[in-house]
C-alpha cells in the first residue's frame, strides 16, 4: 500500500475574496440593525471590529466547536450552526457596545452570509478553493497512514435526466464540465434504455441492488396481500420495498456511501437515504463535518436557498403573465420544495461527497441530485428554470472532479440518470375531464372507486420532514377507509396508470372484464389520449390493444394496426417483463405518444412526466471512463447498469496499482 499519487493543499483565501467576506459580514450585520431586528449598535466602526475579532475566534474554535456539537448540527438538519454563529456574536457583542437579541442570534449570521453571497455573485468572484480547505485539514487528519493503491468511484445521477435533453445542453454549452469530460477524450457518453416502469423506485432498484423484480410502476396493489398499497416513496414503504429486492450484495455494499438515494446499495453509509432514514443512528454520520466545517457555510447554503425560492416566484409570474403552456399549478408549498431539491439537497450532496474524497477511503459513493428533475416536472422538460438548474448541477460536477487536487488517491466519475422525462399538456387538460373520472364514467353508478393520481413523489422531494406519518405513508386515514372499500382501485405514474379490480383476488381476465363491465376497456381504447392497454386474455393470453389493432404478446402475431409502433424497438419485451410481475393490474394502461411534438399525456398533473413508455421518459444516459469494458450491446434495463458498474468496480480493485 502507498499514497497513489502526489496531492494539493487549497490555497489560502485570496485578498480580493476576504474583502468581499469582511464587507458582505459588516454589511449584513448593519442591515439587521437599521432594520430594527435585534442588534443595537452604538457606532458602525464596531461593527468592523467585532467581525475582525469573530472571524479570529472562528478560526480558532469553530473546528473544535463543529466536533463537540455534530450531532446537534446533523438533528436540526443544519440550523444549529445558525444558532451556533449568532449565539458567539451575542456573547463576544458587548465587548465592542454591540446588543444582539431574539430572533438575531439567526437574522445576523444569516443577513452576513446572504450579502456575503450576493456580492461574490455580483463580483464574480469564484473561490472554490474555500471550498474544499474548511474540510481539508480534518480529512488529512483521518486518512489513514497508508492509503488504497487502486481509485475510488464516485457516482452522481442526476434525476431525471434524458439523454438527448442532455445533448442538447452540451450544444448550448450550459454543462462545460461535463462537456470537457467528452471532448478531452476521457469519458464516453451512452445512451440506455429503462425498463417499462420509467421512474426512480424501479431504476434505483435495479441500479443499486440489481434487482428491480415485481415494481410494476411508481405506486400498485397487491391483491395476494389483502389489496394493500405499495409505493416506491415513504420511509416505511421504501425500507419494505429494500428488504425485498436486496440479496446483500448491493453496488454500496464493500466500503460504499450513499448520499441521497431511495435505496441504500446495502451500505450502512448513508445519509439522506430513504431506506434507513428512520434509524437514527444511521441519520447521524461524520461525513456531515463536511457541511458544517466552514461557520458561514450552512448560512451560504440557505442564503441560496432563499434565492431560489425568489427566483421560482418570478417563474411562475413569469409562465402566468405569457401564458406559456403546457402549465400547471405549482402553488406556494412548490416554491420551498424547488429551493429544498436544488440549492439544500444538492449542496449536501457535494459538500459530503468532497468530505468523503478528500479523506480517501470511500471506495465507491452514489449520490442523487433532485434538482433538475423537480423543476422539469413542473416547469416543463426544457424550459429555462430546467436549462439553470442543469447549470448548477455542472458547477457540483466541477467541484467533485477539482477536488481530486487535494485527494490522496485518485477517484474516477461517472455521470448518470435514471430516467428522462417526456413533456405534454396532462389528461385533464387535454380531454377536460381527470382519468379518474373519466375511468368513473364506465362503471356502475353504485361501484366504490379510489383513485391516487400524484405520483411525484417518486423522487422524494416532497419528503423533507422525514419523521412524520404523512411522509411516511402518503396517504391519510380517509383515504386509507376509501381504499379498503374500494372496488376499483385507478393508480398514476406518469402517463402510465393501472387499474385494479379488487372484488376480484386474482388478475382478471379480459373476458370476465368485458363480461362484468362491458364499457370499461372499450371506452378506454376509444378515448383518443390513450395509446394502448394491456390486459390478459383467457385464451390468447396477454394483449396489448389498440384503437385499431392487438398484438398477441405471447405469440408476437399482430391483428391490424401494431399499437406498440412508436413506442420504441424493445417496447414489447419491457411489456413482457412486466406483466409476469406478480402484481400486475387487471389493466394497465399507457396514454398516446405524438412522436411529431414529442409529447405524451400524463394523467397527474405535471408538465416533464416519467413512468410509462412514450419519448424521452424512457431514454437516460450513462457517461463512464472511457478505458472501462461496458460491451458493444445496447443498455437494457437498469439491472444491467448495476452490472456494468459492479463489474467495473471490481476491476478497479483488482487491477495493478495505479498510478497517475
Amino acid at each position: 500500500m502507498k499514497y497513489v499519487k502526489d496531492f494539493e493543499t487549497p490555497p489560502r483565501v485570496t485578498l480580493k475574496r476576504s474583502i468581499i467576506i469582511f464587507i458582505g459580514n459588516v454589511l449584513g450585520m448593519y442591515l439587521i440593525s437599521f432594520f430594527g431586528l435585534g442588534v443595537n449598535i452604538s457606532d458602525f466602526d464596531n461593527i468592523a471590529l467585532l467581525v475582525i475579532f469573530i472571524s479570529i475566534i472562528n478560526a480558532v474554535l469553530w473546528p473544535l466547536l463543529t466536533k463537540i456539537f455534530l450531532p446537534f448540527l446533523v438533528l436540526t438538519f443544519g440550523f444549529g450552526s445558525l444558532i451556533m454563529n449568532g449565539m458567539l456574536l451575542e456573547f463576544f457583542g458587548p465587548m465592542f457596545d454591540i446588543k444582539i437579541t431574539g430572533w438575531a442570534i439567526i437574522l445576523a449570521p444569516l443577513a452576513m452570509a446572504i450579502v456575503t453571497t450576493l456580492l461574490s455573485s455580483l463580483l464574480t468572484i469564484e473561490d472554490d478553493s474555500s471550498y474544499y480547505r474548511s474540510v481539508f485539514r480534518d480529512a488529512k487528519r483521518k486518512r489513514k497512514e497508508e492509503v488504497k493503491n487502486y481509485p475510488g468511484l464516485i457516482i452522481v445521477e442526476i434525476d431525471g435526466l434524458a439523454y438527448d435533453v442532455l445533448k442538447e445542453a452540451l450544444d448550448k454549452d450550459l454543462m462545460p464540465t461535463v462537456k470537457s469530460m467528452l471532448d478531452d477524450g476521457t469519458h464516453t457518453l451512452k445512451k440506455w434504455e429503462t425498463d417499462l416502469s420509467s421512474q426512480t423506485g424501479a431504476s434505483q432498484a435495479g441500479i443499486l441492488h440489481g434487482n428491480n423484480t415485481d415494481i410494476t410502476a411508481f405506486r400498485w396493489i397487491e391483491k395476494p396481500n389483502n389489496n394493500q398499497m405499495m409505493q416506491c416513496s415513504g420511509v416505511s414503504k421504501v425500507k419494505t420495498l429494500e428488504e425485498r429486492i436486496s440479496d446483500g450484495d448491493g453496488l454500496l455494499v464493500d466500503n460504499g456511501a450513499s448520499r441521497s438515494n431511495l435505496f441504500s446499495g446495502d451500505t450502512d453509509n448513508v445519509i439522506f437515504t430513504f431506506s434507513k432514514i428512520l434509524n437514527l443512528r444511521k441519520l447521524y454520520n461524520r461525513a456531515w463535518y463536511s457541511v458544517f466545517s466552514n461557520p458561514s457555510n450552512f448560512a451560504r447554503i440557505i442564503a441560496l436557498f432563499l434565492a431560489e425560492m425568489i427566483l421560482e416566484i418570478i417563474s411562475q409570474i413569469k409562465h402566468r403573465v405569457m401564458n406559456i403552456k403546457p402549465r400547471v399549478k405549482r402553488g406556494i408549498m412548490y416554491i420551498v420544495v424547488r429551493a429544498a431539491t436544488n440549492v439544500f439537497m444538492r449542496e449536501i450532496n457535494t459538500s459530503t461527497l468532497v468530505g468523503d474524497m478528500l479523506i480517501g477511503d470511500i471506495d465507491v459513493a452514489y449520490s442523487t441530485y433532485l434538482g433538475y428533475d423537480e423543476i422539469a416536472h413542473h416547469s416543463g422538460v426544457r424550459d429555462e428554470d430546467s436549462w439553470f438548474a442543469l447549470k448548477g448541477m455542472d458547477k457540483q460536477i466541477r467541484r467533485l472532479v477539482n477536488a481530486t487536487k487535494y485527494t490522496p488517491r485518485d477517484y474516477q466519475f461517472v455521470i448518470q440518470s435514471d430516467h428522462g422525462q417526456t413533456n405534454g399538456a396532462t389528461f385533464l387538460q387535454r380531454y377536460g375531464e381527470s382519468f379518474e373520472d373519466f375511468v368513473k364514467s364506465l362503471l356502475p353508478k353504485d361501484m366504490k372507486m379510489f383513485a391516487k393520481m400524484s405520483s411525484n413523489e417518486d423522487h422524494y422531494a416532497e419528503s423533507f420532514i422525514p419523521f412524520t406519518k404523512n411522509n411516511d405513508d402518503l396517504i391519510d386515514e380517509k383515504e386509507m377507509e376509501e381504499l379498503g372499500d374500494s372496488e376499483v382501485i385507478v393508480l398514476a405514474s406518469g402517463n402510465l396508470a393501472m387499474i385494479y379490480l379488487t372484488q376480484w383476488s386474482h388478475r382478471l381476465t379480459y373476458e370476465e372484464i368485458n363480461e362484468f363491465l362491458p364499457e370499461l376497456i372499450p371506452g378506454i381504447i376509444n378515448n383518443e389520449y390513450i395509446g394502448f392497454i394491456v390486459v390478459k386474455s383467457s385464451e390468447h393470453g396477454n394483449l396489448a390493444i389498440g384503437k385499431n389493432g392487438t398484438y398477441y404478446l405471447d405469440s408476437d402475431e399482430i391483428e391490424g394496426e401494431n399499437p406498440l409502433e412508436g413506442f420504441g424497438e424493445n417496447i414489447v419485451r419491457h411489456i413482457k417483463r412486466n406483466v409476469s410481475f406478480t402484481y400486475t393490474p387487471d389493466i394497465l394502461v399507457n396514454s398516446f405518444y405524438d412522436a411529431e411534438n414529442d409529447e405524451v399525456c400524463a394523467f397527474e398533473e405535471l408538465v416533464g412526466s416519467h413512468g410509462g413508455a412514450g419519448g424521452s421518459q424512457s431514454e437516460p444516459f450513462i457517461l463512464y471512463p472511457s478505458d472501462w469494458d461496458i460491451g458493444c450491446d445496447e443498455i437494457i434495463g437498469a439491472e444491467n447498469i448495476y452490472r456494468i458498474l459492479k463489474s467495473n468496480l471490481k476491476n478497479l480493485k483488482e487491477g495493478d496499482a495505479y498510478d497517475k
